[in-house]
Parts: C-alpha cells; structure tokens; sequence
C-alpha cells in the first residue's frame, strides 16, 4: 500500500488539518510520559540546510513519543557523493519508518515520495515550508478560535513561507492579503490555484487593514545572502511595525517563523511586543509535529 506523504498543506484536507491542530493542542497540554505510540519506530532525518527548530522538534518528539531519530547530513551518507535519489529513497526507507527532509530542492522530497515505501515529509523545501504553517496554525486557533473567514496578511518576500499561507488559505478558508515588491511576487500557479483566497497589494497599510495576523519573515533566506542589500533596498517598505499593528484590528496577532532580524523586516517593539505570538508558534513545531507523526505512522 502507498504510504502517506506530508509533502504540502494540499495533502490534508480541510477536516485532517483542523484534526492536527486540535490533536497538537491536546499533546501540548496532555503530556503524559507513558504515552509512546512510536515506541521502536525510526525516523530519519535528512538535512542539506541547517536548522533549529526543525532539527530539534522532531528528534524530541519523538524521543517523548518512544521512538529515535537519525540526524542525516549529505556528508555522512552516499547521497552527498552522487547516489541515484531513487536508490537513496529505496534503501533509507527499507531500514526506517518515516523520513523528513529539509532540502533545497523540491524535487528532491517529491522524487523521495515516489520512491520511498514509508511516509516522507517536508521538512522545508525552496518551495514550501508545512511543517511551520501546522504550528503558525495551532497558535491562531489557541489565541484566536478557528482562522475560518479571517483575514492574514503576508509582508516581504513571496517565498516558501508565503506560498505555505496561501495553501493553508486554501485549505482553511481564509482571506490572504500580500504586501510584496513586484519582482519579489510568490509563483504565479501557486497564487491562481487559490483563487478567491489571495490578494496582492505593493502597500503594506492597504494590506493590512482589517488583518487578524500579521506575518513576516526575513528578506534574504538561506542560501539568498549574497542578496542582502539588494534586498533591503527593494523590501525597505515592508517593514512591519506598530503602525502596521495598528491599521491592523485591535486584537490582531504577528507571527514570524524565525530567525528573525529585529529592525529589518520587523521592528523590535513588534516581535517583542504583546501582540506577538512568535515563540508560542516556535514551541508548537514540537506539538503540531508530534500530532502529524502520529496521524502519518500509527
């Protein structure tokens, strides 16, 4: 039987994704140590760019969870001296029980998914990053109750993270509002397929007004360094800040997936600041992922 894959939001649907947020918020405030329904599982974990939070979220869940987790560089493993993916995805897969992977390439978790006989999932990609918009989600619905008809927007970069919203839109029937430079615009199939969920503005303020969160993240992500002053020219007015908040609603929230660089794409008074809900959606990768682990592996 086909495993099941967590490539994208798109794999879930609208009932599974709100089933993982509530089954995140039970395991967050339920921990029970004799719970272990991995116990004797593997996972592995395979990463070409480095992380915090990814890194460390799913090797404690799950130890919490029973289970091991194998840490994965290109280094250390025939992948990095130019094995086949498909030899790759065939072999890791006889010897473990799921695989995540934190690459570049897109193709690289979807040619996996094709060959692996366990569940792979996306730990982040160029293209999508799922596995934070789980988290960023279970945070909105323990401050805020279901994001079902509200309204988000997005400010900077049309990345991986902005594609991940405009799924996650799709999926929970939000309304999502980017503020983005024109030469910065996420893909164009990705915006269509959403179609009546997606708004884009060149304005921050006309983007965020009647916004029930506010997310960001940096200008120049990993691997686009040698971009940084081009990029803080081009974004140097997507900046959020408490004026932002403020043509905002009152009680809307801000979130960013982190690291984050204070005072360039978000000042300090925002991220440090009472409407910010950054590091209780950081400790949810920890939740939010258990719950997936569990829903793809029992």
């Amino acid at each position: 039987m086909q495993p099941r894959h967590f490539i994208s939001l798109l794999d879930l649907t609208s009932d599974e994704f709100r089933r993982l947020i509530h089954r995140a918020k039970q395991l967050k405030t339920n921990k029970d140590p004799d719970f272990q329904p991995l116990k004797g599982q593997v996972l592995a974990m395979i990463f070409e760019k480095s992380s915090t939070r990814t890194r460390i979220s799913f090797a404690t869940g799950m130890a919490q969870f029973g289970g091991s987790a194998l840490f994965l560089s290109p280094r250390d493993i025939q992948l990095g001296r130019g094995e086949p993916l498909q030899d790759s995805a065939k072999v890791i897969s006889s010897m473990v029980d799921c695989i995540m992977l934190r690459t570049h390439s897109h193709e690289m978790v979807t040619t996996f998914a094709k060959y692996s006989s366990v569940p792979i999932i996306n730990g982040l990609t160029d293209l999508l990053h799922p596995c934070q918009l789980l988290a960023d989600m279970q945070a909105f619905f323990e401050h805020r109750g279901d994001i079902e008809g509200k309204t988000v927007t997005w400010i900077g970069d049309g990345n991986n993270m902005c594609h991940s919203y405009i799924n996650a839109a799709r999926v929970l029937n939000f309304t999502l509002n980017i503020a983005c430079p024109e030469a910065y615009y996420p893909k164009q199939e990705i915006v269509d397929n959403a179609k009546g969920h997606v708004h884009i503005f060149n304005s921050t303020e006309a983007a965020a007004e009647n916004s029930d969160l506010i997310v960001t993240d940096v200008w120049a992500s990993m691997g686009q360094e040698g971009e940084q002053k081009k990029r803080e020219i081009a974004f140097k007015d997507f900046q959020v800040t408490k004026n932002t908040m403020n043509i905002a609603n009152s009680d809307a929230l801000f979130m960013h997936c982190l690291p984050a660089h204070r005072n360039e794409e978000v000042t300090a008074e925002v991220i440090d600041g009472s409407q910010s809900v950054v590091f209780d959606a950081a400790e949810n990768r920890l939740h939010a992922q258990k719950a997936l682990l569990e829903f793809l592996l029992c």
